[in-house]
Parts: C-alpha cells; sequence; structure tokens
C-alpha cells in the first residue's frame, strides 16, 4: 500500500478499518494489513516508522543475506571485537581484493535489529548502538550533572609535579564486548595501578568500587582523586564521606 498522509490521522481518531478504507477508497483488507504491519506498539502508526518497516522487510542484505559463508566470517570477525572496517579490511588483506564493503556489514546490523526488533544485534557493533548517528543530549555538557565538581585548574600544584605520594587518577576503561569494562585507578608518583573489573557504569556503583579499593591502600597515601568528566563519576562525593 501506498501511504497515505491521512491514514495516521484517522487511526489515532480511533476511526474503524472500514471507516478508514471508505475515506480512504481502499478496500478494508489492505487498510487492515497496512495497521496490523506496520504499527509500533507505543507510537502507533506513523508514515515514517510505516516506511522504515517496509524497507527493512524488502531488503534482501545484499552478500550477507545470500552468503552464508560470508556472513560467518563477518560475524565471527564482529564477535572478537574488530569493528566493521576492521572486519572489511582483514578480508580484502587475505583475499587480495575487496570482498565487502564495512557500510554493507553496518546496514546488514541495523536491518536485523529493525526486522527482528532483536537488539542483541548491535553487540556485534564496537560501541553496542541499535540506531546510527549521534544520540544528542539537552542539558549541556556530562560536567553539568556533577555535583561537588572542582576544575582540573584548582588541583594542588604538588599534584603535577608527581614528587608528593598519594594523589591519584581514575578511569574507566570501555570495550568493545557487551558489559565489559574495567574501573582503574593509578597513583601518580609511584605509577602504581589498581584496577577492578565491572558490569555496569552505574555512579553509585562505581563510587563502591572506588571505596573498596582505596580502603586497601594506607591513609597517608589516600590525598586526593582526578577523574574526569565522565556521568560514572557523578556520585565521587560519597567516596570522600567513606
Amino acid at each position: 500500500m501506498t501511504i497515505d498522509a491521512r491514514l495516521p490521522a484517522f487511526s489515532a481518531n480511533g476511526g474503524s478499518v472500514g471507516q478508514i478504507a471508505a475515506a480512504l477508497d481502499r478496500p478494508p483488507s489492505t487498510i487492515s494489513r497496512e495497521l496490523r504491519r506496520n504499527r509500533g506498539r507505543q507510537v502507533g502508526y506513523k508514515p515514517s516508522y510505516a516506511q522504515q518497516q517496509t524497507r527493512a522487510r524488502r531488503w534482501k542484505g545484499s552478500r550477507l543475506e545470500r552468503d552464508a559463508s560470508l556472513r560467518r566470517e563477518v560475524l565471527a570477525g564482529l564477535s572478537r571485537g574488530w569493528s566493521p572496517e576492521q572486519v572489511a579490511g582483514r578480508l580484502a588483506r587475505e583475499r587480495g581484493r575487496r570482498v565487502i564493503s564495512c557500510e554493507s556489514i553496518y546496514r546488514f546490523i541495523y536491518a536485523q535489529i529493525t526486522r527482528t526488533t532483536d537488539f542483541t544485534w548491535r553487540r556485534y557493533l564496537p560501541r553496542g548502538k541499535s540506531k546510527r548517528g549521534h544520540r544528542g543530549k539537552r542539558g549541556g555538557s556530562p560536567a553539568s550533572f556533577i555535583e561537588g565538581r572542582v576544575s582540573l585548574a584548582e588541583r594542588p600544584a604538588e599534584v603535577a609535579d608527581r614528587k608528593v605520594p598519594g594523589h591519584w587518577e581514575a578511569d574507566l576503561m570501555m570495550f568493545s564486548k557487551y558489559r565489559q569494562a574495567i574501573l582503574a585507578v593509578h597513583e601518580r608518583t609511584s605509577r602504581l595501578l589498581l584496577a577492578v573489573p565491572i558490569e555496569r557504569k552505574f555512579a553509585a556503583g562505581i563510587a563502591s568500587h572506588l571505596v573498596r579499593l582505596f580502603k586497601a591502600v594506607p591513609e597517608a597515601l589516600r590525598r586526593t582523586v582526578t577523574f574526569d568528566n565522565g556521568t560514572e563519576f557523578a556520585a565521587h562525593l560519597s567516596c570522600r564521606a567513606s
């Protein structure tokens, strides 16, 4: 069915299939099928969503849909944590010619998410995103969400020259595998590194891990900790209280 711009309004106003069909001069079965196949659970019927679903059903995935052997090779590379660019480059290097483009790999993964609504497919991608493009955030920099934030410029001068021990830096290392990360704290003078694997980067959980790490360190070596502006460190004040 060619999507009629009036269909969403009729549907939203509670019109029956028969009433909508009469208004649009279409068979009731056509209207019923269009609404059933392209109505979102939360958004209802919207032309943009319907078009997206239609394209996803018709798209054959190019070679990755037709070539099972190539599909297995690509998915195996993505499972190792390689990006689509790395997978495409590796295949081209091994075979001495271009085998598939990284764009085709991206489109294949996103099409599977759209067609099956199985969001575990996003785990094949380095950043684990279920949609393409950047998701804008309102409210400015993440730093605005960090209570009691102190600028790096206000850090004690003794921290910079690394001569006085007890000043630390903390960072969260994220990996391409879903739910894999390491919280690391580094002492600037001795270069001592403490680390713990984590599954979630909620601020309260990160703060609890930091408290446990620093409890193993003598109090004289617990002077300052420098964090980046990631919201995973937003609960840093609870570390000081502990």
